[in-house]
């Protein structure tokens, strides 16, 4: 499809509900899944953009750091205390842990960063 097809076919704009950014979301999908010409790819450069700034105004990311994080992680990956006796060696400390009675220890938060899909976000932040 050519960059004029594509502008007559979906015209870029501004998106203004989670449905629209989903429909966006979809065609840029369908463009990826599909062969795009060289002047299609700004055309898919541009719904990426849109995308992005419905994202950065509308989704809030909490700020969460320490155990608020973790809790969110196991929560996310509907994990259980057990399933991370591999990092704390036991289910005992796992729960000291979240109840804030023990503290990280650098070994232990590194090891949380390879276990999750997500290093960057739980990665100890350097003191300047």
């Amino acid at each position: 499809m050519t960059k004029f097809e594509l502008l007559q076919k979906f015209p870029p704009r501004p998106i203004k509900s989670e449905t629209e950014r989903q429909v966006f979301q979809e065609v840029i999908d369908s463009l990826l899944d599909s062969e795009i010409m060289p002047e299609g790819q700004d055309y898919l450069n541009v719904l990426g953009v849109l995308v992005y700034e419905y994202e950065k105004k509308s989704l809030s990311i909490p700020d969460l750091s320490g155990v608020e994080l973790l809790k969110a992680l196991i929560d996310e990956f509907d994990l259980k205390q057990k399933d991370l006796i591999l990092i704390f060696k036991t289910e005992v400390i796992v729960s000291e842990i979240l109840n804030e009675k023990r503290s990280f220890t650098v070994e232990r938060i590194k090891k949380l960063a390879d276990f999750f899909p997500q290093p960057s976000i739980i990665a100890p932040r350097s003191s300047k």
